[in-house]
C-alpha cells in the first residue's frame, strides 16, 4: 500500500513477547522459545524448527534430514511464480486505483506456491526429461523463494514461513490448512465483491449520514459530505489485521484530526469551500471531495477545497517523519562509514578490478562466488537501463538527457535510503521520496524558464521514475533477504526477478487498459469516479504547485503543516534518544497520519481500525488458531477483493453491470453508487 501496509512490524528490540504473536508471519505456534523436537510420525527422527526470531541475520542451518536441491530455478518454479504475481498484481492494480493503496506478495505466494509447486513435484516423476527441464523433481525451500544485514520483518518472516512449510510431514499438513483457510477467504471475498457491484447501497457502503437526513434529521447530512461513511471492504479489514494495532489506528485518528475536525473548522470559518451537488433536491449536500485549488481567470484564488488544503500537511507530515526516521535510524552506520570512509575507494574498485587473491576479512555472505550476482550482469544492466530511459523520456515527454540523468541519480539516492527504510523498520517511503524529486525538479524547471504545461510533465515523470527506483530497489533486496536466510543462490533470484518483471509489463499495461474502458472517467477524472485514484491527485497537486508561479498554497495551510511537521520530527527525535524500544508502540505513525490527511475514503482508516482491532481480540482469545489462520484469512481477504474488483471492470466492459442492472436502494439521492 502506498506506505501503510509495509508498517506490520516493530523493528529490532521493540518487539516484545506479545508483539512477536501479533506479528504478521503466523508463526509462533510452529517455533517455540527454543528449538524443540517435533514427531510427526512414531518411527520418524525428530526434527528442529527455529524459533520465530524477527531480528535473525545470519542463514539458517542446514537441515541435513532435506534432500540436496540441486535445482533451485526451474521452469514451474516461474510458471507458478508468474501467475501468482499476476493474481496480485491484478488485485493492487485495483486496489491502487481504486485507493492509492497496495500490498505485498511474499507471504501469499509463499503459501500458494507451496500448495502448487508441491503437488507438481508429487504429480511429475523426478526423473527422465520432464525432471531436466525443470517440472518433475524435488521440491525445496531454496526453490520456494525463486545479503543485507539489515531486519527486513517482512522477508524475514516469509523466510520462516517458507521453512516451516518444508519441515517435512508436519509443514506439508500445516500448509494444506494454510492454503486452504486462504482459498476459503478468498473465494468468499471474490464473490461478496461481485455481488455488491449490483447492490452496493446495502453490501458495500452504508451512507448512514444520509439516511438520517431523509428521516429528518437535516445536520447529519455533514457526515456524509465529510466522509463519515461505513464500508464493507474485506480487502481493508485484512489490511487492518496485517498492519497492526499502531499503523491502523494511526490512520483512523488521522481521518479523525483531518476530516472530523481540521475540515469541519476550515469551513465553517470560509477558509475552505464545497461544492454544492443538488441544490433543489437535497439542500445542504455539499462534497468537499473536489481538488479545487486553481486560481480565477482574473489571478485570484478563491478559497481551495478541504481536500486541497489537507493536502499539504498531509505530504509535509510523510516527508518529514521518513527522512527524520531513516536519519535516525541510520546515524549509527551513517557515522561508522564517516570514520572508516578511507577504505571506500579500494572497495569500489574492487567492484571492477578482480583481484584473485584478494580475501575479505568479513566475508559475511555465504553463497559461493559463483552462486551470486555478477557484476557485469548489473552494469551492463545500469548502463541499458540508463540509455532507454534517456531515449524514452525524450520521445515520450520532451525531457532532455541531462533532465532524465538527475533523475536517476535522485532514483538511485532514493533506493539506498527506501532499502535502510525497509530493512530497519518495514517502511518503505516511496510517496515521501517521489515528493522530494518533484521538489527538486520544481526548481529545476524554474530555473530553466520552462511553461508550467510541459515542467509539469517532465515534474510527474522525474516523480515516477524515483519512486520506481525506491520500490523496485527495496523488493530486490527484500527478496534477496529472504534468499540469504535460506541459502538460495542470489543470480538465481536475480534471473527470476527479471522474468517476472517482464511479465509484469505487459500485465500492467493491459489491466490498466480493462480498468480505463470500464470506468474511462479514470482519465477524464470526472467527479464521482469509483476508480478515484487518490495518489495520482496528489502527485498532480504537488506538480501543480511546485511550478507554478507562486505558490499556490493558503497560508493557514502552509502555518498548520510546518507546526504538525515539526511535531511528528520532534516526537521521532525523542522516541530515538530517550525512549525504550519497548514504548515506541505508543507513538504515532505519522506516515499513516499524514496519509489519512491526503487520501479523503475516510471507509478505508475505518476499517483498518476494525481489522486491527478484531485481529487484536482474535490474538489474546486463541492464539494458536490465528498464528495458523490469521494470515492466510486476510491474505485471502485482500487477493479476492481485488480479483473481484477485476472481475466487475470485465462485467462492465461486457455490458451486464452498473446502473443498467444494479439496484440503487440506500445510495445517495437515489442514484447508482457502485
Amino acid at each position: 500500500m502506498s506506505e501503510i501496509d509495509t508498517a506490520k512490524q516493530p523493528p529490532r528490540d521493540e518487539v516484545d513477547p506479545e508483539a512477536k504473536a501479533a506479528s504478521h508471519s503466523p508463526l509462533s505456534d510452529h517455533f517455540d522459545e527454543k528449538q524443540r523436537p517435533i514427531h510427526d510420525h512414531e518411527d520418524e527422527k525428530p526434527k528442529f524448527e527455529e524459533s520465530y526470531d524477527p531480528n535473525v541475520r545470519d542463514p539458517f542451518p542446514i537441515d541435513e534430514s532435506m534432500p540436496e536441491e540441486t535445482h533451485q530455478l526451474t521452469l514451474r518454479a516461474l510458471v507458478v511464480g508468474a501467475l501468482l504475481g499476476c493474481v496480485v498484481g491484478a488485485s493492487n492494480i485495483y486496489l491502487g486505483l481504486k485507493t492509492g493503496f497496495t500490498f505485498g506478495p511474499q507471504l501469499f505466494g509463499a503459501i500458494f506456491g507451496f500448495s502448487a509447486l508441491k503437488a507438481i513435484s508429487k504429480a511429475v516423476p523426478g526423473e527422465g526429461w520432464l525432471a531436466k527441464i525443470g517440472i518433475g523433481g524435488y521440491f525445496g525451500p531454496k526453490e520456494n523463494v525463486t545479503v543485507q544485514r539489515l531486519v527486513f520483518p517482512t522477508p524475514t518472516a516469509t523466510a520462516f514461513t517458507i521453512r516451516s512449510l518444508h519441515s517435512g510431514p508436519h509443514g506439508e499438513v500445516i500448509a494444506k490448512l494454510k492454503a486452504k483457510a486462504l482459498a476459503i477467504s478468498l473465494a468468499v471475498c471474490f464473490c461478496w465483491k461481485t455481488l455488491n457491484g449490483y447492490i452496493p447501497g446495502i453490501f458495500l457502503d452504508w451512507h448512514i449520514g444520509w439516511t438520517l437526513y431523509r428521516l429528518g434529521w437535516t445536520e447529519a447530512i455533514k457526515l456524509e459530505n465529510f466522509g463519515w461513511i461505513i464500508e464493507f471492504t474485506p480487502a481493508f479489514f485484512g489490511a487492518g489485521m496485517l498492519s497492526g494495532l499502531n499503523a491502523s489506528w494511526s490512520f483512523f485518528g488521522g481521518s479523525v484530526l483531518a476530516w472530523g475536525i481540521i475540515a469541519p473548522s476550515i469551513v465553517k470559518t470560509g477558509q475552505a469551500v464545497g461544492v454544492p451537488i443538488d441544490e433543489v433536491n437535497a439542500p445542504g449536500y455539499i462534497s468537499y471531495y473536489s481538488m479545487s485549488f486553481r486560481p480565477l481567470p482574473d489571478g485570484s484564488r478563491p478559497p481551495s477545497s478541504p481536500r486541497y488544503w489537507l493536502l499539504w500537511p498531509g505530504v509535509l507530515m510523510m516527508l518529514v517523519f521518513s527522512f527524520v526516521e531513516i536519519g535516525m535510524s541510520i546515524r549509527h552506520v551513517v557515522w561508522a562509514n564517516i570514520k572508516n570512509s578511507g577504505n571506500l575507494w579500494p572497495a569500489f574498485k574492487r567492484l571492477f578490478i578482480k583481484d584473485p587473491n584478494y580475501i575479505p576479512e568479513e566475508d559475511i555472505d555465504p553463497a559461493p562466488l559463483e552462486d551470486r550476482v555478477k557484476t557485469w550482469w548489473w552494469v551492463s544492466g545500469a548502463i541499458l537501463s540508463i540509455i532507454v530511459s534517456c531515449a524514452l523520456m525524450s520521445t515520450q515527454f520532451s525531457m532532455g538527457v541531462g533532465e532524465t540523468i538527475l533523475a536517476l541519480i535522485l532514483g538511485y539516492i532514493f533506493s539506498f535510503i527506501g532499502v535502510q527504510s525497509a530493512g530497519d523498520t518495514d517502511i518503505n517511503p516511496v510517496s515521501s521520496c517521489a515528493k522530494a524529486s518533484q521538489i527538486v525538479f520544481g526548481g529545476v524547471s524554474k530555473g530553466q524558464g520552462m511553461a508550467q504545461e510541459p515542467a509539469q510533465l517532465i515534474n510527474l515523470a522525474a516523480g515516477a521514475i524515483a519512486a520506481g527506483a525506491a520500490a523496485q530497489a527495496t523488493d530486490m533486496t527484500g527478496d534477496l533477504k529472504t534468499g540469504h536466510l535460506l541459502r538460495a543462490k542470489p543470480k538465481n533470484q536475480f534471473i527470476a526477478q527479471l522474468f517476472g518483471t517482464t511479465i509484469a509489463i505487459f500485465l500492467s499495461a493491459g489491466l490498466f487498459v480493462l480498468f480505463s474502458t470500464a470506468s474511462p472517467c479514470i482519465l477524464t477524472g470526472d467527479a464521482g469516479c469509483a476508480y478515484s485514484a487518490p495518489s495520482i491527485s496528489a502527485w498532480a497537486a504537488v506538480a501543480y504547485a511546485v511550478t507554478a508561479p507562486s505558490l499556490p498554497v493558503p497560508t493557514s495551510s502552509g502555518a498548520t503543516a510546518l507546526g504538525l511537521s515539526i511535531f511528528a520530527g520532534l516526537t521521532v527525535v525523542a522516541k530515538h534518544l530517550w525512549l525504550p524500544r519497548k514504548y515506541w508502540v505508543w507513538f504515532p505513525n505519522w506516515n499513516a497520519v499524514g496519509l489519512a490527511f491526503v487520501v479523503p475514503q475516510l471507509q478505508y482508516s475505518i476499517a483498518m481500525a476494525f481489522g486491527s482491532t478484531f485481529a487484536w481480540f482474535w490474538l489474546r482469545k486463541s492464539p494458536k488458531t490465528y498464528d495458523m489462520y490469521g494470515f492466510a484469512v486476510s491474505a485471502g481477504m485482500l487477493a479476492g477483493e481485488g480479483l473481484g474488483g477485476v472481475f466487475q471492470a470485465l462485467l462492465n466492459v461486457a455490458g451486464v453491470m452498473g446502473p443498467k442492472y444494479g439496484i440503487a436502494v440506500g445510495c445517495p439521492l437515489n442514484e447508482f453508487c457502485g
